[in-house]
This record gives structure tokens, C-alpha cells and sequence, in this order.
């Protein structure tokens, strides 16, 4: 597993995919937060939550398309096979291919905390930021990526094409994200099924986070979830065996 570790990270930062995807994350949410309209500077409001809305929705594309040459580029050239013939079990190759994205990730998440401490250094002193909501509105973001790169290799798992691979990520990840949360909203569901629906979809855990109580059950659901599209990738990789 170590093997594959490092052949991915290397693959990620000796191509132009880690640093490309670095840079549209963070040069958009600094658009947003300090540029554009309606940013933080306009609205006298020591808060940061134009960046945990809106950074959901930029991962929903950016790391399918970390993740898409996964296992699809590895099928597509027959080095799958090749994998398979060493003495690494398919868990292996998922965690190891895992892991180099999720490091990816941590690499990208780790300096949107200049946010927080531009906005800590700019709010006054009798209306500081919410520092609770806030560090748990980031657990509650990073799991979200992590989530999403268990999402994206599943989807590359399923497929030998990059792009259908890419396609397919960012359909899932909208549907765990959000589609849950839309299907709850319906008249036909409201005062029954509503609260149901909503816990399946990832949005209704990202939001308890983000309240600032880091709750141990949505912690569980987020390591469920990864864990079920691990199995998945797992499972579409032992498929060509049968």
C-alpha cells in the first residue's frame, strides 16, 4: 500500500492537477469573501459563512476531477492488471489511492485558515467571530471533502473513462450533498418523511457541524459514508474477476 501511496502523491504533484486544483479553490473563495459583491469587507460582519456555503459547491467539481484518473486512467492503459499481480489485496490499492488524494486535499484545505485569521484580525474587538461555529464549520468541511474523494474513486472505479468518470462523481456528490435535502423539501414528504430523508444527504450533518457542537453521530455518519464507497470500489475492482 505504501507503493501506491507515493506513486499517487508523486503523480499528483509532479503533474499540474494538485496545484491547478489548489489555486481555482483558493483564488475563487478569496474572490468571493474579499472581492466580489457582497463580500466579507462590504457587509461589517466578522463571519465566514459565504466561504463554508459556497466551498461545498465548488468541491462538488473540483475533486471528482482529482480523482477521475484513478482507477479509469489505470484501466484504460491495462496497468490495473499489473497491479493485481502483485501481493497487495484490492483494500490496499482503494486505501493507497485513498490516502494520496485525501493528502491532496489536507494540502488544499489547510491554508483557507488565512480566512479565519484575516477576519479574526479585522473584526472588532466587542463583535469577534464566532470562533466555535467557526472550527466546527471547518471539521465539518473537511470531512465533507473527504467524503467526496471516497465518491470520486468509486465513480472512477466503475469506469475506464476519465471524463464519464468525472461526470458520474459530480452526480453523486450533488445527490449525497444536496439532492437528499430538495427531495425532503417536497409537499408530499413534509411533517413525515422530511427529517429522514434529510439525515441520508450529507448537508443536514455539514450543517449540525457547522453550528459549532462537533456531535459524535455525525462524525459516524461521515466515516459511514466513506467507509460504504470504499466497499463499493472496492467491490467494482474485484468485479473484473468474475
Amino acid at each position: 500500500m505504501n507503493a501506491i501511496l507515493k506513486k499517487e502523491i508523486n503523480l499528483f504533484f509532479s503533474s499540474l492537477i494538485a496545484y491547478v486544483s489548489m489555486a481555482v479553490f483558493f483564488i475563487t473563495l478569496s474572490l468571493n469573501l474579499f472581492i466580489f459583491q457582497g463580500n466579507i469587507l462590504d457587509s461589517n460582519y466578522a463571519t465566514l459563512d459565504t466561504f463554508f456555503t459556497l466551498a461545498p459547491w465548488i468541491l462538488i467539481f473540483l475533486i471528482p476531477a482529482i480523482t477521475m484518473r484513478s482507477f479509469a486512467d489505470e484501466k484504460q492503459n491495462g496497468t490495473i492488471e499489473f497491479l493485481a499481480t502483485k501481493p497487495i489485496t484490492d483494500l490496499q490499492i482503494v486505501m493507497g489511492k485513498y490516502i494520496a488524494a485525501l493528502i491532496l486535499w489536507t494540502f488544499t484545505f489547510l491554508p483557507t485558515f488565512i480566512y479565519f485569521i484575516c477576519v479574526q484580525k479585522l473584526s472588532l474587538e466587542d463583535a469577534p467571530i464566532d470562533s466555535g461555529a467557526t472550527y466546527g464549520s471547518y471539521i465539518g468541511l473537511y470531512f465533507l471533502g473527504a467524503v467526496f474523494v471516497s465518491i470520486g474513486l468509486f465513480a472512477s472505479a466503475i469506469t475506464n473513462n476519465q471524463i464519464v468518470a468525472f461526470l458520474v462523481g459530480v452526480f453523486l456528490c450533488y445527490l449525497m450533498y444536496d439532492a437528499f435535502y430538495r427531495i425532503s423539501s417536497l409537499p408530499i414528504f413534509q411533517g413525515q418523511l422530511d427529517y429522514y430523508i434529510q439525515a441520508i444527504g450529507l448537508n443536514a450533518h455539514y450543517d449540525s457541524i457547522s453550528r459549532g457542537v462537533v456531535d459524535t453521530r455525525d462524525i459516524v455518519y461521515f466515516l459511514s459514508v466513506i467507509a460504504l464507497f470504499i466497499i463499493g470500489t472496492r467491490t467494482a475492482l474485484e468485479s473484473r474477476k468474475w
